[in-house]
């Protein structure tokens, strides 16, 4: 029988996949092995359709990012309709999951009523051909500088850390730019959990408008009849909210539900118990910078088009990212900590922005007062190394990036992206890329600070 061999078969790849997809887990439930091929599906679609309309992606480059998380995707089925800029992903023809694309926000998830998504009206922005950061133009680029950074990003390469982008800023001049083979100057990169640093960002300009203030609490609805009610926004953008978020990565677990197969990704998060008095424990969460997001989303209104006219009005357009994309959850929110894509000219201006002390182009965004906070240690009792959502280098008993100066301090996302911003050297660096096993951050940027102040 014909028929049987074929499910047999097919049951043999669906649970080898689901081994692979789950090998760092140990002792994952029925319902998180049920969840697997729906973390497939939603983070193929998801990264195939950004990857493809955003990025500028081919195919097989593409599936090789996907395959760097697990073997498994070599079961995945991508496919494209370039007319309606949508990707569709099934793994051996199980869970099918889509994601559309939209002009202005970029690609969502197709799940429950996406009829705002559609609606919203963005104005695209214009590059500026100003030299960086009022504009684009690199006319600063010091050649010697520029040979050595290429250097540094072929070597990456050749020893397999797919560095895509290498930029260098110092005393507010973007001196040196390089890209990896098939990438361009303005290639847009996901910067995965960098968001979580933009959303800080805007909860500090929200600040700095008096929309919101720190150590305000009751931020909820659902948190008003239990002791919720207490955590204040500082606890929430030092990661020290007490909130029993779970941030592993197994199918099934918060995180994957949070970003891959959920309508709200809030929502999640929303629902968790509180564990620890708020302010007492550090707990890397994903889950409480899309809390912020919501909160962001609330303030504004609770609608989509006045979130993105905030985002490009207030943050987009006066520095001049044109080639900038923050991505919403299929409820309209934006995922604050997973999905923006940007150039590495536009990260680096968010990065000017922190050195700054809140100001660029004549424009200020953030208080000074804030941003000094932002790079301060938390109060937590496990690891103070955290501000608000950056990750510090001090704080600690011993540095996080040994070979750096103490002050330095970072936007970091996975596969190692990093907008590392150097106060006491006036410099921020810029590195984006996939690497699949750790980059070495310090040994890397303390090479081109090295190299800056020779």
């Amino acid at each position: 029988m014909a028929w049987l061999k074929t499910i047999f078969f097919t049951l043999i790849a669906l649970f080898v996949t689901i081994l692979f997809l789950l090998k760092p887990i140990a002792g994952v439930s029925p319902m998180a092995l049920g969840s697997a091929a729906d973390v497939a599906t939603g983070l193929g679609s998801k990264i195939a359709c950004s990857g493809r309309y955003i990025t500028g992606l081919d195919e097989d480059q593409v599936m090789a990012d996907l395959a760097s998380y697990s073997p498994a995707y070599s079961l995945v089925d991508v496919e494209y309709d370039d007319k309606q800029k949508k990707a569709y992903a099934n793994l051996l023809g199980l869970s099918p999951m889509s994601a559309t694309f939209r002009d202005g926000i970029g690609c969502t998830l197709d799940i429950g009523d996406t009829k705002a998504l559609d609606a919203v009206n963005v104005t695209a922005i214009t590059a500026s051909d100003e030299t960086w950061p009022l504009g684009s133009a690199l006319n600063d680029i010091d050649t010697d500088l520029q040979a050595k950074v290429a250097e540094i990003v072929a070597e990456d390469n050749a020893q397999g850390y797919q560095t895509r982008s290498l930029l260098v800023v110092k005393n507010g001049k973007l001196l040196s730019y390089a890209t990896g083979e098939g990438f361009e100057q303005q290639t847009p990169h996901l910067g995965w959990s960098m968001g979580k640093s933009v959303t800080a960002m805007m909860v500090g300009n929200l600040i700095y408008q008096k929309q919101l203030e720190l150590k305000e609490n009751n931020l909820f609805e659902a948190w008003q009849q239990d002791d919720r009610r207490e955590i204040d926004l500082e606890s929430l953008l030092r990661m020290s909210s007490g909130l029993g978020f779970d941030e592993t990565y197994a199918p099934g677990s918060d995180s994957t539900r949070m970003l891959f197969y959920t309508y709200s990704a809030s929502d999640i998060a929303m629902q968790s118990p509180l564990v620890y008095a708020p302010g007492e424990h550090f707990s890397y969460s994903s889950g409480t910078t899309n809390l912020l997001s919501r909160l962001v989303y609330e303030t504004l209104g609770g609608n989509l088009q006045q979130q993105m006219d905030y985002l490009y009005g207030q943050w987009f357009k006066p520095l001049n990212m044109a080639r900038s994309t923050f991505e919403p959850d299929p409820s309209g929110v934006l995922v604050g900590s997973s999905y923006i894509y940007a150039s590495a000219p536009d990260w680096a201006k968010l990065g000017q922005v922190m050195l700054n002390g809140g100001e660029l182009n004549g424009t200020r965004f953030l208080s000074e007062d804030w941003v000094a906070k932002a790079q301060s240690p938390n109060v937590s009792k496990n690891d103070p190394r955290y501000g608000y959502q950056f990750w510090l280098n001090g704080g600690g008993d011993e540095l996080r990036w040994e070979k750096l100066p103490e002050d330095a301090y970072s936007m970091s996302g996975n596969r190692s992206q990093i907008v590392m911003v150097i106060p006491s050297k006036e410099m921020v660096i810029v590195r984006l890329g996939w690497s699949a096993e750790s980059y070495p951050t310090s040994d890397k940027l303390a090479k081109i600070v090295e190299l800056v102040n020779l």
